[in-house]
């Protein structure tokens, strides 16, 4: 995604070429990809100058969006998305910190767009000049 999003605007890019710029199977990413298309995040175009590419702004993506369509729930503990599968949920004193935890990981997931990876991937790769 942060690949797409470094190259947003510049037309559909191919799997082969985030494989290579990203270092990752790409069989992985063709697996990846189809949850990425379903959650609306990315969109894809055939022929000749087909590929996949960001279905909206990187700035209106936020990494909350492409984990949970990855990975689904982020709850670390089943019991903090569904009470029910656990019958001590009444008298649980964990329950609630689990809870705090996956509600702070969700947050600051969503707090981080694709753009603001894409700034940070341009200052890393941005050469620092010193004076003295």
């Amino acid at each position: 995604m942060v690949d797409l999003a470094v190259k947003h605007g510049k037309g559909p890019i191919l799997l082969k070429d985030v494989s290579r710029s990203q270092e990752i199977s790409e069989k992985y990413l063709s697996q990846i990809i189809i949850p990425l298309k379903t959650a609306g995040l990315v969109k894809s175009f055939r022929g000749a100058h087909g590929g996949y590419m960001l279905q909206r702004d990187p700035g209106m993506i936020n990494l909350l969006e492409v984990i949970s369509a990855l990975e689904g729930d982020l709850s670390l503990v089943e019991c903090v998305a569904t009470p029910a599968t656990c019958k001590r949920t009444d008298i649980c004193v964990t329950q609630g910190v689990w809870g705090q935890v996956s509600r702070a990981i969700a947050g600051t997931l969503a707090g981080i767009t694709l753009a603001d990876l894409v700034e940070q991937h341009a200052a890393r790769r941005t050469p620092h000049t010193y004076s003295i």
